[in-house]
């Protein structure tokens, strides 16, 4: 049987009233791309449901290819975490970044019980760049932070300074995975790095994208 994904989005549409922010196009088009290609059923879900914000700055120099066509088609009129989802049901989880992510992955009850549910069931979990907010406040059964003594990519500190949101983000993403206890494994700024530690696949940033999918898809081959 094909395997299934759950790719699990963010409704968080501003920073601030000056700042528009969701989900970082590059890092869902890419990986939904592949998983269509490799053959997997790919269902799209968010916290809130409806239609998923885009950070406007991941859409500038946009190119209406069919995949980004169809990537785009897939996030209008999402279902919403409340609406029965369970790890039972799929192979892996992935959590493409954009701002947003930070606003509303890390106090969603929901993410955290499917990111705990995958977890236990010894089942994929795959972030990239912001995407690893989901990993933040979920604890595992003997009280720890799940992130504790794990190797994780994530967007770092110095590139939240480069792009001049470290003051606007409610933490900032390296520094809060450090302080529950994992060891991040932080490359150059904007460089390709994806981390995988047993089943869990994280990516440092847009430029992951891709091979973040790609190790996602290895892993279930």
């Amino acid at each position: 049987m094909a395997k299934s994904i759950l790719i699990i989005v963010t409704s968080h549409g501003r920073i601030d009233a000056q700042h528009r922010t969701g989900l970082w196009f590059e890092e869902f088009a890419a990986p939904y791309t592949l998983f269509k290609q490799a053959g997997y059923q790919v269902t799209v879900a968010s916290p809130a449901g409806g239609d998923t914000p885009i950070d406007p700055r991941s859409l500038e120099g946009y190119e209406a290819t069919p995949e980004n066509e169809a990537a785009q088609s897939a996030l209008q009129q999402r279902p919403h975490l409340d609406e029965g989802f369970t790890a039972d049901d799929y192979d892996a989880v992935f959590f493409p970044g954009g701002h947003g992510t930070m606003f509303d992955l890390p106090d969603s009850p929901q993410v955290q019980r499917l990111v705990k549910e995958f977890f236990v069931r010894n089942k994929v979990i795959a972030a990239v760049c912001h995407g690893p907010a989901c990993l933040v406040n979920v604890v595992r059964k003997d009280g720890e932070p799940l992130v504790r003594g794990k190797r994780i990519a994530a967007f770092t500190d110095s590139e939240e300074r480069a792009v001049e949101l470290d003051q606007a983000m409610p933490f900032l993403l390296e520094s809060k995975l450090r302080e529950q206890g994992a060891h991040v494994v932080a490359a150059e700024d904007w460089q390709d790095n994806v981390v995988v530690d047993g089943n869990l696949v994280t990516g440092q940033n847009p430029q992951s994208s891709a091979s973040a999918a790609r190790a996602v898809i290895e892993l279930l081959s």
